[in-house]
Parts: structure tokens; sequence; C-alpha cells
């Protein structure tokens, strides 16, 4: 049996599969971040303005520092899908491969039918409109909301504009990331344009956290590593530490901004374990033209020229340090 055939849709065609009344499940990634979350939300309020009822979907629950975007849905397991969506029309945001849809990816391996992305690495699963210099899947959103609302098919809605600048914000780091471009930033300035709260949304985002994340940051400082003379910087959280500290896979989202912000080093990861088995997962950042997307590539993950992640299995959690430093070319760091 041959692999099915995926076709790349144009913006048109995409506007218009959305345009026709139909209940729709929307699916985004485990391990849910804010521009997967933003995202989704956002395009289930765009869907239900224009006619059709919509659920977000993923296979984590989203994470208590996001919750303030999920829009009063307590739940976005599977199972929390009503029955009368069991015959819904899917489509997937900002989910590159399949993968990354973790224990819905059975459920829904045929069954999506469009999956918006910006990930310029990936594995397209279904008809796709993928747009790999959008800064994050929520730009990409604002292109249809605007078209959209040029045409009369959905009304203007600052909650949509919120989540929207949301989704942008979380994945350029604030707007301090290289991959926000001059688009970006005038998407940027339409949403606060309309009457959005930036500061609130940005506060929110990065300003305000648990006591369990600052408990977790400041026992991993003592975890730090270096490489490369200096010039690649990890820092790790093994499963017991976890446990010892009580804390859950959401506050250590931010562990890796821990080595990316030290003076000289280019690259950063994180490794950490969810469970006492040996598998780990990994967060990687580069401050320089190194392509940390390729590097995960070879674990099986991806994502972004200096924003990737990947899961990887090891007899312990030196030995999957030492699996990503070896992977890692020192000659190609500048």
């Amino acid at each position: 049996m041959s692999d099915p055939i995926f076709h790349a849709l144009s913006f048109e065609a995409v506007c218009e599969l959305l345009s026709v009344p139909a209940p729709t499940l929307i699916l985004f990634h485990r391990n849910p971040d804010g521009d997967a979350v933003g995202s989704a939300f956002a395009l289930k309020r765009m869907l239900t303005a224009m006619g059709s009822a919509a659920r977000c979907v993923a296979p984590d629950e989203v994470p208590h520092r996001l919750r303030f975007l999920s829009d009063g849905q307590e739940s976005v397991l599977p199972e929390s899908i009503p029955p009368s969506f069991e015959q819904a029309r899917t489509v997937s945001v900002d989910v590159a491969s399949p993968s990354q849809l973790g224990s819905l990816g059975e459920r829904f391996s045929n069954r999506v039918d469009l999956m918006i992305d910006h990930h310029r690495n990936g594995t397209p699963f279904a008809d796709h409109y993928i747009l790999p210099d959008a800064a994050a899947t929520g730009e990409i959103l604002f292109s249809l909301a605007r078209r959209f609302r040029e045409t009369g098919k959905l009304p203007a809605d600052l909650r949509v504009d919120s989540l929207l600048y949301a989704a942008i914000s979380s994945d350029t780091g604030c707007f301090r990331f290289s991959n926000a471009t001059e688009k970006t930033y005038r998407a940027a300035a339409d949403l606060i344009a309309n009457g959005i709260d930036a500061a609130e949304i940005n506060h929110l985002l990065f300003e305000s956290c648990s006591l369990e994340q600052i408990r977790a940051e400041g026992v991993a400082i003592s975890n730090l590593g270096f490489a490369a003379g200096g010039r690649i910087g990890y820092v790790t959280f093994p499963y017991a530490l976890k446990v010892s500290l009580g804390v859950s896979d959401e506050h250590l989202d931010t562990l890796i901004d821990i080595p990316r912000s030290i003076e000289g080093v280019r690259i950063a990861f994180s490794v950490r374990q969810p469970t006492a088995e040996g598998v780990f997962r990994v967060s990687v950042r580069s401050a320089c033209d190194y392509d940390v997307s390729a590097l995960c590539a070879t674990f099986g993950g991806g994502g972004h020229k200096r924003a990737a992640g990947c899961t990887l299995e090891a007899d312990s959690m030196d030995a999957a340090v030492k699996r990503l430093i070896d992977a890692i070319n020192p000659d190609e760091i500048p």
C-alpha cells in the first residue's frame, strides 16, 4: 500500500475550507506552549463566530501558567470530546510532525483534514498550509483573521486579537528572538492598535510564575555544566529531583533559560527526566548560526534553526548529556 499524498494548500484554499461551517476539532501538540494554545483557541473562537462548533484537543492539559488563554474550556484531553464531535472536521495547529501529537497520533492519524504550521523541519501528515518564514503559527492565524474580517465573515473580537498576540509574543520570546521579522512586528502593532492589553499579556507570559517554578530553577542552577570551552552550556533535572521538590513537568519549561543567559554560551540545552524510565526530554537553543533543529533531527526531533527539541533514550542522565555533546561538532560553533 502506497503512502498517502498530502498537498500544500494556498492561502485562498485554506480560507475557503475554514469558511464552510462544520463541527471542528482543533488539535495542538503535546507539552503545549503559548503559540500552540493561543493559536488553537484563537481559531476556535474564529470558527465559532463563523458558525462552526469547535473544540480544542491536545494529548496534555494546558499548563497552569497558560490557562488564561484557554478561554474557559476546562479540559483539552481527548476524553473530554463530546460525542457530537466524533465525525468532526479536524484541523491541527502548530504541529510539525505526527509524533508531536503524542497519544492523539493513533486516534487521528488519518483524520486530519488540514494542518497549519510554521516549522521549517517537519513531516506533513495532512493537506497543509506551512509558512516557515512566519515567526509563529499565531502569525498565520492573524493573516486568516484579517482576511475573514475584510470579507465580512468574521466580526471584530478583542479576545481573538489577544490570543493571537499571545501566540506571537510567546514564540518570539516577547519579540527578542531572531525569528521576529518586520511582518511580525506589523502584525503585533495592528493587534495593539485594535486595543489589546499587550503589557498584561506579556506579564502573564514572561513575568508571572509559580513558587514551584522558582524553586525548580533555583535548584537547577547547581546542575549547570559546560563543554567546548564554555560555548556549550546545559542544565539537567533528573526525575529524583523532580520528586523531591514536588514539581511537575510544567514547572520545568523555563530551565533552558538558565544556560542560555550565561555570557559566552552559544548553544544551550536542558535535559529533564519526566519519569523514572530512561527517557529524557531535551530543549536546545542557539545564540549563533548553528542549526539546532538539525541536531535534534538526529534524535527524531526538530523545530527551528535556533530553537528545537527532541526526546532521547539513555541509561542515565550523564549518558544522555554525553550523547548530545558528542553530536555537536565544536568546530561548527562560531
